[in-house]
């Protein structure tokens, strides 16, 4: 409060002024303890840097089936969270673009259409990287879904959000620099088993660390969309670029 440190000309100023600080401080320390949300666990993640999975290992699996989608994960499609963004890829081709949704205890289902785009950087080449919003969604509502629908299908489901308002709680899960070495497992098994539940989670940079690998082996980012799938799937996960998300390799490609 810089102006606690002011002097008045009078006592009657000041005694006012004084009170003015008193209450502007009691508003600020109780807006502090409203927006605790408190300490959840004693989890810690070690300093020490632990070593990479190894790519065989049963978190980065292939799902079975001929173009089975992998990597299938969501994020909020809109501003008011009645809208979601499915994210998949297929390998074997592009298969279908489409996605079939219905809400809990209902037998209608809808199917919305997608898009699909690759790309490819130095020596690797991407799958089929599909992306499909769905919207019209009810609030506070599960829904369940399927994508892969003219080879191998696979089912997922997911919460909407509450509708905006001024005392609706919201429950997100925060993560960053997640990686996928061996303490990169433990963090994400930390984070699913937490008794207080995320409803979302706020990624805040350095998804995959592919750009650690020899020419920026975008390998290492399948094998990554694979491991955090058990819980990118069923929960939208909200984005944010860091640093080892800037593929700038100008010794191997020209554009970044």
């Amino acid at each position: 409060m810089g102006f606690l440190g002011l002097s008045s000309s009078s006592s009657s100023s000041s005694s006012a002024g004084m009170a003015v600080a008193v209450a502007v401080l009691g508003l600020v320390l109780n807006a502090a303890v409203l927006c605790n949300g408190g300490i959840t666990s004693a989890f810690v993640r070690k300093v020490e840097k632990s070593f990479d999975m190894p790519l065989e290992s049963d978190v980065f699996r292939v799902p079975p089936g001929y173009n089975a989608p992998q990597q299938v994960h969501i994020t909020q499609g809109d501003h008011v969270g009645k809208g979601v963004i499915v994210s998949w890829v297929t390998m074997d081709e592009p298969g279908s673009n489409a996605v079939l949704y219905w809400r809990e205890n209902s037998n209608r289902k809808k199917q919305a259409e997608g898009k699909v785009v690759t790309y490819t950087f130095h020596n690797y080449t991407s799958g089929y990287i599909h992306h499909c919003t769905i919207g019209n969604l009810k609030f506070n509502t599960k829904y369940y879904y399927e994508v892969g629908l003219e080879h191998t299908m696979r089912k997922f489901w997911f919460v909407t959000p509450p509708e905006v308002g001024p005392d609706v709680p919201y429950t997100f899960g925060l993560i960053g620099d997640l990686g996928q070495s061996y303490d990169s497992n433990k963090t994400l098994t930390h984070y699913e088993l937490n008794p207080v539940k995320g409803k979302a989670v706020l990624f805040v940079g350095d998804l995959s660390y592919a750009d650690n690998y020899p020419n920026h082996d975008n390998v290492r980012w399948d094998s990554w969309g694979r491991f955090v799938e058990r819980s990118t799937a069923y929960q939208p996960w909200i984005w944010t670029a860091g640093n080892h998300e800037i593929d700038f390799a100008p010794d191997i490609v020209s554009i970044p």
